[in-house]
């Protein structure tokens, strides 16, 4: 059945290409405004976003270009950067989350208030996300940005980024971005 649906599914993303996916956007927005608007509000959230931002206030760009820079040699060999973000509380409340998602969720990650990594469910291929959409849009705008439906070689499914702002005391203080598995909210509906 999983492989019929999967089938199904790149034959509907290769027909209709951009048209397949705004067919999801009110059930992305639905889990936007609902489940994961819920996760920002989460003590333990909020608390290592200002820690963390609180550490990077006074890094310069060019000092961020480098961590993002290490952050990617560290995806193949491993190293003290990816360890420090995968082994804190966030990551390990992230974790799971994902697990009780069972299958919906292909990464959770946050963002603090420049856009760096504070907390994730599994590694992502960058360390700063403030030179993206999922995270220029809800800095500039307080909105949910959700990202085009695209296939995921690791989770081997479709999916689409959910991005919604943190907000602390009314203030932007980063964002948590969602994968959701298409495949999957297409079957809830």
């Amino acid at each position: 059945m999983k492989h019929t649906l999967t089938t199904l599914a790149a034959t509907v993303f290769a027909v209709t290409g951009a048209q397949a996916a705004s067919e999801y956007d009110g059930a992305l927005t639905d889990l936007a405004n609902g489940t994961i608007a819920a996760w920002t509000t989460d003590p333990l959230v909020l608390d290592a976003i200002r820690s963390q931002n609180a550490s990077t206030a006074g890094l310069t760009e060019h000092e961020i270009i480098a961590l993002d820079a290490t952050w990617r040699q560290q995806t193949v060999a491993g190293g003290d950067l990816i360890d420090s973000v995968l082994s804190n509380e966030l990551s390990s409340h992230l974790k799971d989350i994902h697990m009780q998602g069972a299958g919906r969720y292909t990464e959770i990650f946050v963002t603090d208030i420049r856009g760096l990594n504070v907390g994730q469910s599994s590694v992502t291929s960058d360390y700063w996300q403030g030179d993206e959409d999922k995270w220029q849009v809800p800095h500039e705008t307080s909105g949910i940005h959700i990202g085009d439906v695209e296939f995921d070689e690791s989770a081997q499914t479709y999916q689409s980024q959910v991005s919604v702002p943190i907000m602390d005391d009314g203030s932007f203080v980063g964002v948590i971005t969602v994968g959701v598995n298409i495949e999957m909210l297409a079957s809830a509906n």
